[in-house]
């Protein structure tokens, strides 16, 4: 009796210290909160507004508009928008599979049991940490047609060279060359990735007289398509929003060949003064990522493999 007269009160002072603790999670994760309402959801929030009005921030009027900024965009009476549209798709096609190729094979060289390979892990994830505005300086000057450092590789070794993001035929897959510099973050993924595939499916291979293009075509791939997944997920996202390497690097030239997505936005809302449509041409954005995001997730029922999971 005395024991169970204690039960109750035991159960308080927990449920108590549960309520302290749940408060005080508030507090510490109360920046978070505020940071992501203030700076993030009440901005696309006002641009959501602003996407229907023909705000101009010389302007100090703001008309309702309703739908005329979208079916501006989409009648092509901007003919800038269609262009921009197509020179992004074809940056994220070149891109996105030559990143994902290319970080997939180093994390598999650098998952072996080779000389110095924290030093090379190190070597290859080095750039991401670079300032993408400092990488885009050192591109600047490693495309120069005239004294860049890949031309003048090229002319030494007899070969053609090339004005990289200077022509219009070679602009956007130089962007996607660029895009390589920074691959070491994916490569970490895919690394990680690899290292958790278990050793005795490669040891089931080699009982059974497999090869290396068997374990590779059997096990490392099929492992490795949660991981594949992810980073395509996020490679098409971040290629669609690429800016900083176009304004520092060509803004937008030459003939408007590298006129990206988010760098025509910033055209519109900034140099043209037109922040209710360049609000439109946001949203419009937002809506063709979660498109293809929503697409790449449906897809993923008949390519990616769970282990553990339903066949």
């Amino acid at each position: 009796m005395f024991s169970a007269a204690r039960a109750p009160a035991r159960s308080l002072k927990r449920s108590g210290l549960e309520t302290q603790q749940a408060h005080w999670g508030v507090i510490f994760a109360l920046p978070a909160i505020l940071g992501f309402l203030i700076f993030t959801l009440g901005p696309m929030l006002a641009s959501l507004v602003l996407s229907f009005t023909d705000y101009k921030p010389i302007s100090t009027e703001i008309n309702f508009v309703g739908l005329q900024n979208y079916l501006t965009l989409f009648k092509g009476d901007d003919f800038f928008f269609y262009k921009s549209l197509r020179v992004t798709i074809y940056y994220v096609i070149l891109s996105v599979p030559l990143a994902i190729v290319v970080s997939f094979l180093m994390a598999m060289v650098l998952n072996k049991n080779i000389v110095a390979k924290g030093f090379f892990r190190s070597v290859f994830y080095l750039p991401t940490m670079v300032p993408i505005v400092a990488t885009a300086m050192i591109w600047t000057w490693l495309l120069d047609p005239d004294m860049g450092l890949l031309n003048e590789t090229l002319r030494m070794v007899g070969l053609p060279t090339s004005k990289w993001i200077y022509a219009e035929n070679t602009a956007v897959p130089s962007f996607a060359i660029i895009n390589l510099w920074t691959s070491g973050g994916t490569m970490i993924i895919f690394l990680a990735g690899l290292q958790g595939v278990p050793r005795t499916l490669y040891e089931a291979i080699d009982v059974d007289g497999g090869n290396a293009w068997h374990k590779f075509l059997h096990i490392t791939v099929p492992m490795m398509t949660p991981t594949i997944f992810y980073n395509t997920v996020m490679g098409f996202i971040s290629g669609f929003q690429i800016f900083t390497q176009t304004y520092i690097m060509t803004q937008g030239g030459p003939n408007n060949a590298t006129l990206f997505y988010c760098y025509y936005i910033y055209r519109t809302g900034f140099n043209n003064q037109y922040m209710g449509l360049a609000s439109a041409i946001a949203w419009v954005l937002f809506v063709i990522i979660l498109v293809i995001t929503l697409l790449l997730f449906k897809s993923s029922n008949s390519w990616v493999y769970y282990a553990g999971g339903e066949d």
